[in-house]
């Protein structure tokens, strides 16, 4: 593998705070919450313990066309938006039979989720049991399948370089995006559309996070309640979102004479092997991570000037993340957790959280976390609250982790 450089081009997203980059960049600098009350009547009819949520802001239906909506999973229409506003924020158009923007075999796409479209598969469970197999969907396989959002972006761009859907839980979105380094600077691509998505708010998922104990119950502040690094947090707050980007070889890029946002300069992936949903004691696989997204970056420790945590806002894992990037980096970083206002996206949230670490180094400026209030004494390092930090620092790393030990941490460079 060479060490050739992949830059940032385009990039898109829908999360709940925004159906798009700017929007979602602007609620971050503003101290926004996309968390509220869950609208549903399952929430009653299961007496769940948790009935808040961080749904889109924008619904896809606001967005796609009917008759494409009903053939995709939330998980793949969110996932497609997102790659849609990449694809042209990067300058270019969609492919067509007279023209082909990028040579269709050095174009890839890396998109992951942590979960694919359980909606749809419960549905079309229930629609089996109550009307029978003739109105089960014969698009449900399709749509159920975690490798579909990849797949329909792939198929949207013509893309035949390779088409990766990782796997990786909550680190699934930064996975892509590294898959998708890889397949430049193996010589693969040449342009790789890369990202996460997830979109599983449901009585299943929220249950079974509830029943872990994993979510916040401050139902009555919604709003307030994902609080990363805050003595008071209590726990995560389950949002749904897709973010991508247009990664390409420098040369590419500046062959085409494209902007660039960024670099995407190295990255880090290690597994735990301690716990199918606790992170090890000593933080060893985040550490690991850390280090090896900054040695394939070429950088050194004192070159991080910024971590755009994780942090999911559980009594454990924030101060436990915390002590990994100390250990890793030293006392001088500065943290931001966009948790706090997106809640957490979990296939979706390292793609979305990359795009801020990007956008955090192109305005050298740092988003506040969101609901910060009464910083943790045990997280002993400076956490960015209150409003926006301007910083000078050309490199920024972010991170993510997931259930069954995944850890990914990406490096990101100014240019």
């Amino acid at each position: 593998m060479t060490t050739k450089d992949v830059v940032i081009t385009g990039m898109g997203a829908t999360t709940p705070l925004g159906g798009d980059v700017a929007s979602t960049w602007d609620g971050l600098l503003n101290g926004a919450s996309g968390s509220r009350t869950i609208d549903a009547d399952w929430v009653d009819t299961y007496e769940l313990p948790s009935r808040i949520a961080a749904p889109l802001a924008v619904e896809p239906s606001e967005v796609l066309p009917r008759v494409r909506l009903r053939r995709m999973d939330r998980c793949e229409q969110i996932a497609l938006i997102a790659a849609h506003q990449a694809w042209n924020d990067a300058g270019f158009e969609l492919p067509s039979e007279e023209e082909q923007p990028v040579d269709p075999d050095r174009l890839g796409v890396s998109i992951g989720t942590g979960i694919g479209g359980p909606t749809t598969l419960l549905d079309q469970h229930d629609t089996l049991k109550s009307q029978g197999l003739r109105k089960v969907s014969p698009l449900t396989v399709p749509m159920l399948m975690p490798n579909g959002p990849a797949a329909h972006v792939s198929l949207e761009l013509k893309a035949r370089a390779g088409v990766h859907s990782p796997a990786a839980a909550c680190a699934s979105g930064a996975e892509g995006l590294a898959t998708g380094m890889d397949m430049i600077r193996s010589g693969r691509a040449d342009v790789v559309v890369a990202g996460g998505a997830e979109a599983c708010i449901h009585p299943i998922t929220v249950a079974g996070f509830a029943q872990s104990r994993t979510l916040s119950t401050r139902n009555d502040e919604p709003e307030r309640a994902s609080r990363p690094f805050d003595v008071d947090r209590d726990g995560f707050v389950m949002g749904e979102g897709a973010g991508v980007v247009v990664l390409e070889s420098a040369e590419h890029a500046a062959a085409r004479g494209a902007r660039v946002y960024g670099r995407l300069a190295g990255a880090g992936i290690t597994a735990d092997a301690y716990h199918i949903t606790g992170f090890h004691p000593d933080g060893l696989g985040q550490i690991n991570a850390i280090n090896a997204a900054i040695g394939t970056a070429g950088l050194s420790t004192t070159d991080i000037g910024h971590v755009n945590a994780h942090a999911t806002s559980t009594v454990v894992g924030d101060v436990g993340e915390a002590a990994a990037i100390r250990k890793a980096l030293g006392d001088d970083v500065v943290l931001t957790a966009p948790k706090g206002a997106l809640g957490h996206l979990v296939g979706g949230a390292g793609a979305v959280e990359s795009i801020v670490t990007v956008l955090s180094l192109y305005h050298g400026v740092v988003p506040p976390t969101c609901n910060l209030e009464n910083p943790d004494p045990k997280v002993e390092l400076e956490v960015v609250g209150g409003e926006p930090r301007e910083m000078s620092s050309t490199a920024a790393v972010n991170d993510a982790f997931g259930f069954g030990g995944h850890n990914v941490a990406l490096a990101f460079t100014r240019d």
